[in-house]
C-alpha cells in the first residue's frame, strides 16, 4: 500500500523533508505539485520520523503542501537490448528525444555480483592504444582509474577506447560534462560507427547536482543486466571526482560532519560500492570498469584518488597528453602477458621500458651540458621513437602490429646484444633486416 503525507517541513537545495511512518532508506517517492507535474524522490536519511528525500531535478516549484507519495520500491531504470545507441540522464529520462525504453524493471544501485559466480580474469579487453595494451594490459573485469589533471586529454582516450574496444557493448556514464563534451562523445559514437553498441547516460554541468550521483548506479545496471545475458560490456566513466564533489555537496546540505578535505566519510565505501560491479561471471559476460578521476592540482593524496586507489587495481597515469609509463600500472596484466598474447610481449614490454628509463637519465646529462657517450647518443634517439612510436594518444595499432613496431624500435636504435632480452625470445623476433640498415 502506497503512503501519501501532504506536508514538506524543510526543503534545502534538493533535498526536502517530511514526517512519515514506515519508508524505507532508499525507497521511491513521486512528489505530486500544485500544476500537475511530478517529480520523483528517494530516501536518504530516516531521523525519527524526519525523513530526507534527494530530490531528481531541481527544487523550485515544489511548494510545502505538495503531495508525497512513497511507492514501496527503490529507484529502477527499464532494461532492453532497445538502450543500445540511445543517451539518457542521470535519472533515466531520455535526452534524445527518443521515446521511454520499454523493457524489465531493474533495480539500481544494488549489491554487487554474488563472489560465488565470479571466475578469474584470463583476458585481455583490446582497446589498440599501444601503451594500455603493450605495457599495462587491461584485463576483462579489471576495475582500472585513469589519473589525470583537468585539462588533459582523458575524454579523448576514453573515446578512443570506446572505438576500438573488442567489447560487445560500451556503456558512458558522464558526470558534469560542458555541453561541448557531452556533444564530442555524441559526435564520436557517430562518426566511428559505435553508437549501436553504445549507451550513454550523462549528468551535464547544468543538471541538478543529485542526479550525479546517479549516473554511475544507472550506468553499472545497466552493464551488469548485459553481462548477465553473456555481453562482454566496458564501462567508461567521467569524472568520478565530479562524482565525490557531489556527494561532498549533499553530505554539507544534510549537516553531515565532514572528513578529510570536506568530503563525506563513507567516500571509501561509496566508490567502492560502485568499482566492485566490476566482475567476471563464469559461463557468461564480464564488466571491466575505467573510470577517470582527475587530481585536483595534480594531488596524488587528495582524498578522492587516495581511496581510488586502496579500491582499483592499478591506474593509467595521464601525464602531459601521454600515458606515463612510470605512473601505470596495471595489476592484472600477468594473467593474461605471454599467456594469451605472443610469448615475446612480457620480455619486450619490460626491455622497452628500463631502456626508456636510462633514456631519461641520458636527457638529464644532456640538460646539464656533459659530454655524451655513444651508448647516450642511442639511448636519446630510442626515446625519441618510443615518444613518437608508442606513447602518442594518436597512434593506433592492434597489439600484434604494436609488438612488431616495437621490435622495429630497438634494431633501428641497438645492437642485438645491447637491449638486455633473453637469447631465446632475440633469436626469434629480432628484426634483422632493420638492424643491419641501421648499422650501415
Amino acid at each position: 500500500m502506497k503512503i501519501v503525507y501532504d506536508r514538506i517541513v524543510d526543503m534545502r537545495g534538493n533535498l526536502i523533508t517530511v514526517f512519515a511512518d514506515g519508508v524505507g532508506l532508499g525507497e521511491l517517492a513521486v512528489i505530486e505539485l500544485n500544476d500537475k507535474r511530478k517529480v520523483y524522490a528517494s530516501v536518504l536519511k530516516i531521523a525519527g520520523q524526519r525523513v530526507t528525500l534527494q530530490v531528481f531535478q531541481n527544487t523550485r516549484g515544489i511548494s510545502t503542501g505538495d503531495r508525497v507519495t512513497f511507492l514501496r520500491r527503490e529507484m529502477q531504470m527499464s532494461f532492453s537490448k532497445e538502450l543500445l545507441g540511445r543517451r539518457f540522464s542521470g535519472s533515466g529520462e531520455p535526452l534524445d528525444k527518443g521515446s521511454d525504453v520499454v523493457g524489465i524493471p531493474v533495480d539500481i544501485g544494488g549489491p554487487s555480483l554474488n563472489p560465488t559466480i565470479r571466475t578469474m580474469p584470463r583476458q585481455m579487453v583490446r582497446t589498440n592504444v599501444p601503451m594500455i595494451d603493450v605495457f599495462n594490459t587491461l584485463v576483462k573485469s579489471q576495475k582500472i582509474p585513469i589519473f589525470s589533471v583537468p585539462g588533459e586529454p582523458y575524454n579523448s582516450l576514453l573515446m578512443r577506447i570506446a572505438n576500438q574496444t573488442d567489447a560487445d557493448v560500451v556503456v558512458i556514464g558522464g558526470m558534469g560534462l560542458t555541453f561541448s563534451e557531452y556533444q564530442a562523445f555524441i559526435d564520436n559514437a557517430e562518426e566511428a560507427g559505435s553508437i549501436q553498441k553504445t549507451v550513454m547516460f550523462v549528468h551535464r554541468a547544468i543538471d541538478p547536482v543529485v542526479e550525479c550521483i546517479l549516473v554511475p548506479d544507472m550506468a553499472l545496471a545497466a552493464a551488469e543486466k548485459f553481462a548477465v545475458n553473456g555481453l562482454n560490456v566496458i564501462v567508461l566513466l567521467t569524472d568520478m571526482t565530479a562524482f565525490a564533489d557531489a556527494l561532498k555537496e549533499i553530505a554539507i546540505t544534510m549537516d553531515q560532519v565532514p572528513s578529510n578535505r570536506g568530503y563525506p566519510g563513507s567516500l571509501y565505501s561509496d566508490l567502492a560500492a560502485r568499482y566492485e560491479k566490476a566482475a567476471l561471471i563464469e559461463g557468461s559476460g564480464s564488466i571491466t570498469i575505467v573510470g577517470v578521476t582527475t587530481m585536483p592540482g595534480g594531488d596524488i593524496t587528495h582524498p578522492v584518488p587516495d581511496n581510488t586507489g586502496y579500491i582499483t587495481e592499478g591506474q593509467f597515469y595521464l601525464h602531459g597528453g601521454k600515458i606515463d609509463p612510470f605512473g601505470s600500472l596495471s595489476r592484472l596484466k600477468q594473467l593474461v602477458i605471454g599467456k594469451v598474447t605472443r610469448e615475446d610481449h612480457g620480455d619486450l614490454a619490460n626491455g622497452m621500458i628500463r631502456l626508456y628509463a636510462e633514456s631519461k637519465k641520458a636527457r638529464e646529462r644532456q640538460s646539464m651540458g656533459f659530454k655524451l657517450s655513444r651508448w647516450d647518443d642511442k639511448l636519446l634517439n630510442f626515446s625519441y621513437l618510443f615518444e613518437n612510436r608508442m606513447m602518442k594518444l594518436e597512434v593506433n595499432h592492434p597489439l600484434e602490429e604494436a609488438l612488431d613496431i616495437g621490435w622495429e624500435i630497438l634494431a633501428e636504435c641497438f645492437l642485438k646484444e645491447e637491449v638486455g632480452i633473453k637469447a631465446a625470445i632475440l633469436n626469434k623476433f629480432w628484426k634483422n633486416e632493420q638492424s643491419q640498415i641501421n648499422q650501415k
